[in-house]
């Protein structure tokens, strides 16, 4: 199916007629439906009507829902967690204090991590899979910036999913079975990223976070109908990959906090 992930504002150039015309030239249209692969939609001289969105429709109710998560409150918190770990330069102390056991003095921090964060992540991830199944991406016949896009975007989904699954049995689950791990985080994260295949296992899935949610946030606006034109996809584009950029930053010295910061009382 051809979403418009993998479709060219260049096709727009190409002369079209009846339901093609109409699908090209409206972005909120191409946010949900195939365009070419299905007999109402292929062109045939004269003008047709192409289906409206629905919430009648389960695949486009869920898309909403997977776009949605995807931004609040899996964005959300990815954003909060690359800030907070930032917070490794100050020291072991203060990170051991400051940051792990202000998280874990929390109320209602079970539901917060199970129903604000595990749960929408889970659902994220498993519809991810689904669209991944029902699509395809073609970067070498379709050579263009927003294709070659939508197949990183696939890409970086489900590498994401491997690093998700080793970076929270490294550090929650560990901490939950060895009272000492919780108890010195800073330390045990310093151990670990010390390996240099660990240090760059992490850096690759620190990017491939940034990337997703960055270029997820420029798709998300498509699909809701808040950039409805090229140029408007442009300039929030530039805004988003500006947004990724920050995240990928504040991210990486997150992580080299950890190998050089004090271990002692802190900064």
């Amino acid at each position: 199916m051809l979403n418009n992930e993998i479709l060219s504002w260049r096709a727009a150039t190409r002369p079209r007629t009846g339901a093609a015309a109409i699908a090209v030239r409206s972005p909120v249209l191409l946010t949900s439906y195939p365009l070419l692969d299905t007999p109402h939609c292929k062109p045939s001289g004269r003008t047709s009507k192409l289906p409206m969105p629905s919430i009648n429709n389960p695949h486009f109710v869920l898309r909403r829902l997977h776009s949605l998560l995807g931004v609040v409150p899996v964005g959300a918190f990815l954003a909060f967690h690359l800030w907070e770990n930032s917070q490794s330069r100050f020291g072991a102390q203060h990170f051991n204090e400051a940051v792990v056991g202000a998280l874990a003095g929390l109320n209602y921090l079970p539901f917060i991590e199970i129903g604000l964060i595990a749960l929408p992540l889970l659902f994220h991830a498993v519809y991810g899979l689904v669209i991944i199944g029902g699509g395809r991406a073609e970067p070498l016949r379709y050579p263009y910036l927003r294709n070659r896009l939508y197949w990183l975007q696939r890409l970086s989904g489900i590498g994401l999913l491997v690093f998700i699954l080793v970076h929270v049995g490294m550090t929650r689950i560990a901490g939950l079975m060895d009272p000492a791990i919780h108890a010195d985080l800073f330390g045990h994260m310093r151990a670990a990223l010390s390996n240099p295949w660990v240090l760059g296992f992490y850096l690759l899935g620190l990017w491939l976070a940034v990337l997703h949610f960055a270029n997820g946030l420029a798709t998300a606006a498509i699909s809701w109908g808040l950039t409805t034109s090229a140029a408007a996809q442009r300039r929030f584009g530039r805004v988003c990959a500006g947004f990724g950029l920050l995240l990928g930053a504040i991210g990486t010295h997150g992580l080299a906090g950890y190998l050089i910061a004090p271990t002692g009382a802190g900064a």
